[in-house]
C-alpha cells in the first residue's frame, strides 16, 4: 500500500528515470548497496525496487502512530543509531532479512554524501553478502540531493534511479575472511561508481556507523 502511494506522487514531484529493474532477481536474497545523498534516497528506492524492500531507519521516525504506519508500510526496520550496539544490531537486521530470501537496502558509505562525492564504503554490506550469499544489486542514485547543482545548468540534476548488474562475489569465498570483506567492498563501491560517476573521495563520510 506505501509504495501503491508513493509512486505516482514521487513521480509528479521528481519526475524520476528508473533504469535497470531487470538487474534485481525475481527471488532470493538480494541486497541492494546505494549511494546516499539525502533522506529521498530511503523512499525512492524503496518505492521503485521491482521486489519489496526492507531498510534499517533511525528510531524516532516510528514514534508517531503515523510515521510508524507510513514508514512499516515502505518497508523500514526501526533502529536505535545511538545505542552503542547499533551498528552490530544493524548487520544482525539485515542478515535476518537476507536469510528470510528477501531484499534488504544498505548505503555502504554509512553516512549521507554531503557534497556529492561518493566516499569508500565500510565493509557492513561486504559482510552482510558473504555470509548470507545474497546476491549484491549496485544502486545509483543521481540528483536526489536538490541543494547540489550541476554546474554546467546551475540547476540539480534530474533524479535518476539505477539498477545494476550484480556484483560477481562467489571467488571471493576461498580468500580470508578480512581480506575477503575488503575485496568485496571494493567492487561493490566500484558498481556503484559505474552508475553515477561521482567524483570519488579519498576517506570516508562522516557521521558513518559502519553498515
Amino acid at each position: 500500500m506505501g509504495r501503491a502511494v508513493l509512486r505516482p506522487l514521487l513521480r509528479l514531484r521528481f519526475r524520476p528515470r528508473i533504469s535497470g529493474r531487470g538487474h534485481v532477481p525475481a527471488a532470493g536474497p538480494v541486497l541492494l548497496a546505494s549511494n546516499h545523498l539525502s533522506g529521498l534516497d530511503t523512499i525512492l528506492i524503496p518505492s521503485f525496487s521491482p521486489r519489496k524492500v526492507q531498510f534499517l531507519a533511525k528510531a524516532s521516525l516510528f514514534h508517531s502512530r503515523l510515521g510508524g504506519w507510513f514508514f512499516r508500510q515502505i518497508g523500514a526496520i526501526p533502529v536505535h543509531r545511538e545505542a552503542s550496539s547499533a551498528a552490530q544490531a544493524a548487520l544482525d537486521a539485515g542478515r535476518e532479512v537476507l536469510a528470510d530470501g528477501n531484499v534488504f537496502a544498505v548505503f555502504p558509505e554509512g553516512s549521507r554524501s554531503r557534497d556529492g562525492r561518493l566516499y569508500r564504503g565500510r565493509s557492513g554490506a561486504a559482510w552482510l553478502a558473504l555470509e548470507t550469499g545474497a546476491a549484491v544489486v549496485p544502486v545509483g542514485l543521481v540528483g536526489t540531493n536538490r541543494r547540489l547543482r550541476n554546474p554546467r545548468t546551475g540547476r540539480p540534476d534530474r533524479v535518476k534511479v539505477r539498477f545494476g548488474a550484480p556484483v560477481p562475489l562467489d571467488d571471493l569465498a576461498a580468500l580470508p575472511r578480512g581480506r575477503a570483506r575488503r575485496e568485496a567492498t571494493e567492487r561493490i563501491m566500484a558498481g556503484i561508481h559505474a552508475l553515477t560517476g561521482q567524483e570519488l573521495a579519498d576517506d570516508h563520510a562522516s557521521g558513518g556507523r559502519g553498515a
